[in-house]
């Protein structure tokens, strides 16, 4: 990682562990994850899935609100405050800006989720109800904490902070639920609709690579290139969102 980039993700990092809001979210999904232990008193149902089930539901939407507004926030209030204008100034060039606030939100993102998952394993392991496996959906949502916040940076540079949310956490929906998508391709026998959910379905974001939180609550098998397609995707599918907001954030007038 080049010198300027690793002092601006330095800088990136101490600043959003200062932001309240990253407590906030930090605090209440340990509490929600705490809870799942109530709730699975409280319900019909084996007791280690709908904790883990839970727990891992709770890592997945709090991390997800972490990426977005943590991430959009940040960008936003470096544009807002006027402070990227001093960072330009030196001698840095746009994308190494853009870049270098991913990599400290990849790092606040990565102390973020240890510490829930931290949190997570020591209730299972109190329970006696640990899963290596797991360890492995963890990381794959990590991986999504990665791509949504790739997102989040982009919208940051196109458009204001509320639309950024929008759009990011839109997104985020459309990416679990585009086997609908699917299974609408399968029902159009051809022609104009037919090629519009071809394009969609390849160019919306597909987040299922991400999710085997299913499979691992209720012990069914995962896919032995799980790990691998969801690496690649990120890579390829991530770069070119970062490549895309490079390029936005290159051509923004900035007043």
């Amino acid at each position: 990682m080049p010198a300027r980039v690793f002092a601006i993700a330095l800088n990136t990092f101490r600043e959003a562990i200062r932001n309240r809001v990253l407590y906030l979210l930090l605090v209440f999904a340990v509490a929600m994850i705490s809870f799942a232990q109530i709730l699975s008193l409280l319900t019909v149902g084996s007791e280690d899935k709908i904790i883990k089930d839970f727990g891992l539901a709770s890592i997945d939407v709090f991390g997800v609100l972490t990426s977005v507004f943590i991430g959009i926030g940040l960008v936003s209030k470096e544009i807002e405050r006027r402070t990227v204008y001093t960072l330009l100034a030196k001698p840095i060039h746009r994308y190494e800006f853009v870049l270098g606030k991913y990599a400290g939100l990849v790092l606040t993102l990565l102390v973020n989720t240890a510490v829930m998952t931290l949190w997570f394993l020591i209730i299972l392991a109190v329970k006696g109800m640990f899963d290596p496996r797991l360890l492995l959906a963890v990381l794959l949502l990590f991986f999504q904490f990665l791509f949504i916040t790739a997102l989040a940076v982009l919208f940051s540079c196109l458009s204001s902070p509320i639309l950024a949310s929008v759009f990011t956490l839109c997104l985020y929906v459309i990416g679990h639920l585009l086997w609908s998508l699917d299974l609408l391709q399968a029902k159009l026998k051809g022609g104009a609709a037919r090629a519009l959910c071809d394009v969609l379905y390849y160019l919306l974001p597909n987040l299922a690579n991400f999710d085997i939180k299913g499979q691992v609550v209720h012990g069914l098998p995962v896919a032995a290139g799980t790990l691998g397609l969801a690496t690649a995707y990120l890579v390829l599918y991530g770069a070119a969102v970062l490549a895309v907001a490079c390029a936005a954030f290159q051509r923004k007038e900035l007043q």
